[in-house]
């Protein structure tokens, strides 16, 4: 295992040289692992289509599978999305930083390439200070979990790197990831805002602050599954046609970051 490229981000007070390599390698449109409140994630410039390119690459996955865009704050979300509807700002306000993660229109006009999005985009704000830290400097980050499609999301930077290790140049190191669970994900494209994944955070908490609509039922055992969507990756529900979105804590992915 490779500890040159492994940096040390658990001392604010020292991870300043880390946070400067890993900007440089976004900068370069490389990859790099960071810690979040979820799972370990791996990310790249969500304005460089090679980039992005390269982090599906890297997972083994296609362009069908876009994912996620992480920001540093909830100011950048006018700047990303458009039509965001009252409902989102209402949850974002509550709920950002955290594991929370919304589904919204792109904005059409950004110069960006995610993959298939069908002019979607979800976006969150983590609560990680190593990740948040990172965002300040670079801006918005397409990041996706940090494992190769089909197996477990790391909780660490050494599990990273035993699996993406041939892909990424740097890996901050932040110790354990503390959440593990993945992020919970409501679709606002539609004409109702509805949970496609639950996650960190509960329908019951949701609806306090907006009214949004339960996950469809699942189908009962035994029965025929619904027809496949064009859904992304490893949502538990069915997701709506294109959106954005990344890989759950069940086979055959793990959680989004």
């Amino acid at each position: 295992m490779s500890l040159i490229r492994i940096k040390d981000a658990t001392d604010p007070g020292t991870w300043g040289p880390a946070l400067d390599e890993a900007v440089n390698a976004i900068g370069r449109g490389q990859l790099v692992v960071l810690p979040t409140d979820t799972v370990y994630g791996i990310a790249t410039d969500a304005f460089t289509p090679r980039a992005v390119q390269s982090l599906l690459d890297a997972k083994g996955r296609g362009r069908q599978m876009p994912p996620p865009v992480l920001m540093p704050d909830v100011r950048t979300l006018d700047g990303l999305a458009t039509d965001v509807p009252d409902g989102v700002r209402a949850l974002a306000d509550a709920f950002w930083p955290g594991g929370l993660t919304v589904i919204v229109r792109a904005q059409p006009s950004l110069a960006w390439d995610l993959g298939e999005t069908h002019g979607t985009v979800a976006l969150r704000v983590p609560d990680h200070r190593v990740a948040l830290a990172l965002l300040r400097r670079t801006g918005p980050l397409a990041v996706s979990s940090a494992n190769r499609t089909g197996r477990p999301a790391a909780t660490t930077a050494q599990e990273a790197y035993r699996q993406l290790g041939a892909h990424v140049p740097v890996f901050l190191d932040g110790g354990q990831a503390p959440g593990g669970v993945a992020s919970t994900i409501v679709d606002a494209t539609g004409d109702v805002l509805r949970v496609v994944r639950l996650g960190a955070i509960d329908l019951a908490a949701l609806a306090a602050v907006a009214p949004v609509m339960a996950p469809p039922p699942a189908p009962p055992a035994g029965g025929d599954a619904p027809a496949p969507t064009d859904a992304p990756e490893g949502r538990d529900e069915p997701a709506p046609e294109g959106a954005t979105g990344d890989a759950t804590d069940g086979t055959p992915e793990a959680p989004a970051p």
